[in-house]
């Protein structure tokens, strides 16, 4: 049986990995979530430190984890370095 944190999970991409663009809201890193299906967007809230500056000028690697911070699903900064442009895609 699917359950509707299951479907929420899928739909917000936990543990998935994503190159995103990065801009300053209220005093928060936010990106457009890359799921057109998901309700939220991201709040980039740790991994903090790997950035040089904020909101950095190129796309970061952001991992998607399970928890919600001010109505956004958060992110954590894996990596600051992206292959190809692709601001949106997966990284795998």
């Amino acid at each position: 049986m699917t359950s509707i944190r299951d479907l929420l999970g899928d739909s917000l991409a936990v543990g998935e990995r994503f190159r995103l663009e990065l801009e300053q809201r209220d005093g928060t890193l936010v990106a457009a979530h890359p799921h057109d299906a998901s309700p939220m967007d991201v709040a980039v809230v740790e991994g903090l430190g790997k950035l040089g500056e904020q909101p950095p000028r190129e796309p970061v690697e952001v991992e998607i984890v399970g928890r919600v911070v001010d109505g956004m699903v958060a992110g954590r900064v894996v990596s600051t370095a992206c292959g190809d442009g692709d601001t949106a895609g997966r990284t795998e």
